[in-house]
């Protein structure tokens, strides 16, 4: 079984702690998000160190540096993710498109529409890749 050691930083940390963990070789285990109703975003960085995760805490931001330069697509799509569903920006991250949402299910970041599947038909037949409706 892990221990859990969690730290509380701020974004000026996310970076140079990412780029350390990096160089010892230590591996990231998930980027988690979530909106918290007093804090707001909260982001929680979490590295494997034998058998303690080391969890780094960012809250109340709403625009953090990517640790993508650092930590390729294992920190990529947990960014895109976060960025997608509540919508946490990360500096450099390329989010021109889409990880997993429709763009039609969608109006502006994180906020999530509640539409009919019948309309989710319509709108997305054309989307078809066999071309068939």
């Amino acid at each position: 079984m892990q221990d859990n050691k969690k730290t509380y930083i701020t974004k000026d940390d996310v970076l140079p702690i990412a780029k350390k963990m990096k160089e010892q070789g230590v591996q990231l285990i998930m980027i988690h998000g979530y909106i918290d109703d007093k804090d707001g975003p909260v982001i929680s960085y979490e590295y494997s160190l034998g058998p303690t995760v080391d969890s780094y805490e960012v809250r109340g931001e709403k625009k953090l540096p990517s640790i993508t330069p650092v930590y390729d697509l294992a920190a990529q799509w947990a960014e895109r993710e976060i960025y997608e569903l509540i919508g946490e920006e990360f500096e450099g991250l390329d989010t021109s498109k889409r990880l997993f949402m429709p763009d039609n299910l969608l109006e502006g970041n994180g906020q999530i529409l509640v539409t009919p599947l019948s309309e989710l038909r319509k709108a997305n037949v054309d989307e078809r890749a066999d071309g068939k409706k």
